[in-house]
């Protein structure tokens, strides 16, 4: 195990000066009952932090409902996923037995638990700006992406476009959440289309760019799915 961890710690170019962290940081609910939860919660509130500053300080000249989607889209589920593959953390996940067998390791909600997991345990091991620095090297290519998918005039319109040349159903937009005061409200919608198993959420200002953003990350994921194809 040692070796793997020395192996992983090249991956993630961090040491760490309490290897413990690391072992906690990778171990499942379902392989132990002292697991990587506590750190998971950790990491995400570190995350949310150190993605909002970076957003805050790299575009001055963007207003709160843009940045708030652009934030939604960096640490959102798949994103934490695509980080976790970049990083090539599903054989160094420590899981129960049934949890392996089930294909655990390659688990997008598992994936994406461990990056936050691991982002708590630079935090505890070196403090935020280590942190910061982790984040910003591992999530570079979404903060690209964000920034191009709130640059896009109607993610929409595209996403019409592509489900229709290829016969599919048009997409199924609903609006499963409302919040905030009536100065600053927030909208969430889900997206379903038939090509992607899994049901999409954004959260945005208004309820028109609550749909457009969460019609951008689908075209993200259809864009990435074919370029693996």
């Amino acid at each position: 195990m040692a070796a793997n961890l020395l192996e992983l710690e090249k991956k993630l170019e961090y040491k760490f000066r309490d290897r413990h962290l690391l072992t906690l940081a990778l171990s499942h609910r379902s392989f132990s009952r002292l697991n990587n939860e506590r750190l998971e919660f950790l990491g995400d509130a570190v995350l949310d932090l150190v993605v909002a500053d970076v957003l805050y300080n790299e575009f001055p000249n963007l207003r709160e409902g843009q940045l708030s989607p652009m934030r939604s889209f960096v640490v959102c589920k798949d994103s934490l996923a695509t980080i976790a593959n970049n990083l090539e953390l599903g054989p160094y996940l420590l899981l129960g037995s049934g949890e392996m067998k089930s294909g655990g390791h390659r688990r997008d909600s598992i994936l994406g638990d461990t990056v936050e997991a691991l982002i708590g345990a630079v935090y505890l091991d070196r403090g935020i700006d280590f942190a910061r620095e982790r984040i910003v090297e591992w999530f570079a290519p979404q903060f690209d992406k964000a920034q191009e998918i709130t640059e896009r005039k109607d993610s929409k319109t595209m996403l019409q476009e592509w489900l229709q040349r290829r016969g599919k159903a048009l997409p199924d937009y609903q609006l499963i959440n409302t919040g905030g005061e009536a100065h600053s409200r927030s909208f969430t919608v889900s997206c379903k289309i038939d090509v992607v198993e899994d049901l999409m959420t954004a959260t945005a200002s208004s309820l028109r760019k609550a749909e457009q953003l969460v019609a951008g990350l689908l075209l993200d994921k259809l864009e990435r799915s074919h370029d693996k194809s």
